[in-house]
């Protein structure tokens, strides 16, 4: 009892003197629980699950939820699960969001705790890893739900712990993600005022976070050009209409729209085709292809002005060819904008709670996020923590490759980051 006197005059102290005596009681806190919260980022590492299909993930974030004192909902955007601190309470309300999904990526990392997970994506059985940190995420938010709950009868709101499913894109043909949570009404019932996410990146050392206002990742738009001809031998080319010469034309002169119709002083654009398949053999033009890609802005007119040349370049270039040109449009995910003023208001926590050199102003990334979602609907604010140790090279552990690895130690930063940015938005407001 008399412990619990002096965590509740801590916890008092923290709102009027800057959070200090708050922030090492949550230190402790974090030391107190760091062994559990790394044997569960591991769990979820070994069972690794793909877009809409996080069913193993899923029932254990419920049942660790559950475990703390929570009452999760679940199957929520098809497999996300959602839970509330203090319901009903008055006062702000903070939401906190995880994405939980894997990558059809074979791990190559050699650790006891490899991903053997295998699923099927686009009609194939394929190996399935989290080669983007989304475990570790996992991990950091159920770790800040425990944290929080046992602060909550001294927290004056309510917090909306958001673990989504599907980040890295639906299936084809399945809506999911942020944007079907949105649709459902994730940040209504109670309404979310602010939200956070944040991204663990192989770029970064450990304890770093990086940051920015405005656009910190672009928006996406994915494209399929399918072009269809007039198959013939390869000897004869003037009997048939070739869609691979067209396609090589298109290739090339797509990358023209960002040399030279964007301002790139202003922000960065990418065009990047990443698939192409047409042809059976070495001597036979075929009547059709396909071609896959993704285009990458960071301001909307910008993106407006690409899309229009782009459909510009695809249709004139095959009407100029021969050729019949269809494009079709896939996932596509908004800026992942960070609102100035909740950026103004919340970037003292960072620094203060990781220590002001470890806080850097980030440069915008061309990746893209669905986190995006949320932060139309309200302000939000996403960053990144640092996952590398000091020392390791970055180029050797990219994001979405079969190598990609972020140390355990790299939790508490995010840990103590989210409890930090929950606990002083709800005490500022």
């Amino acid at each position: 009892m008399k412990k619990n006197i002096v965590l509740i005059i801590l916890l008092v102290a923290s709102f009027t003197i800057n959070g200090q005596n708050f922030d090492s009681t949550v230190e402790k806190l974090i030391e107190e629980n760091i062994d559990e919260i790394i044997e569960l980022r591991h769990w979820f590492h070994q069972n690794a699950e793909l877009s809409n299909r996080e069913f193993k993930t899923a029932e254990r974030i419920k049942n660790e939820l559950i475990k703390i004192g929570y009452k999760p909902n679940i199957g929520i955007a098809k497999t996300g699960v959602v839970a509330i601190l203090n319901e009903g309470k008055e006062g702000p309300v903070v939401g906190l969001r995880a994405d939980i999904d894997g990558l059809p990526i074979k791990e190559r990392v050699d650790i006891p705790w490899a991903s053997k997970m295998t699923g099927v994506y686009n009609g194939e059985e394929v190996p399935v890893m989290h080669a983007c940190g989304h475990d570790m995420h996992t991990a950091i938010l159920l770790a800040t739900a425990k944290i929080l709950y046992e602060l909550k009868d001294q927290i004056p709101g309510q917090v909306k712990f958001i673990f989504q499913p599907a980040e890295e894109g639906a299936p084809v043909g399945e809506e999911g993600g942020a944007e079907l949570m949105v649709k459902e009404g994730v940040l209504k019932n109670p309404d979310v005022d602010a939200i956070f996410g944040l991204h663990v990146g192989s770029g970064f050392n450990v304890g770093n976070v990086a940051v920015r206002p405005k656009g910190i990742m672009a928006a996406v738009d994915e494209f399929r050009i399918d072009l269809k001809g007039k198959q013939t031998h390869g000897s004869r080319p003037w009997d048939g209409i070739d869609p691979i010469v067209t396609a090589a034309q298109m290739i090339n002169s797509l990358q023209t729209i960002v040399s030279r119709n964007l301002e790139l002083t202003e922000a960065a654009a990418v065009i990047t085709v990443g698939a192409i398949h047409g042809g059976v053999r070495s001597n036979i033009i075929p009547e059709d292809l396909y071609m896959l890609g993704t285009i990458r802005t960071l301001r909307p007119s910008m993106r407006k002005t690409l899309l229009k040349r782009f459909e510009e370049v695809v249709l004139n270039l095959a009407e100029a060819n021969n050729v019949e040109a269809k494009i079709t449009y896939g996932t596509s995910y908004p800026i992942t904008f960070n609102q100035p003023e909740l950026y103004e208001n919340m970037l003292p926590t960072l620094r203060r709670v990781n220590k002001p050199e470890n806080v850097i102003f980030l440069n915008a990334r061309t990746g893209a996020e669905d986190f995006s979602f949320f932060q139309q609907e309200i302000p939000g604010m996403y960053f990144f923590i640092g996952g590398s140790k000091e020392g390791v090279d970055p180029r050797t552990v990219l994001h979405h490759s079969p190598d990609f690895y972020v140390d355990d130690s790299a939790m508490q930063t995010g840990i103590r980051s989210m409890v930090a940015l929950t606990l002083d938005f709800i005490s500022k407001k």
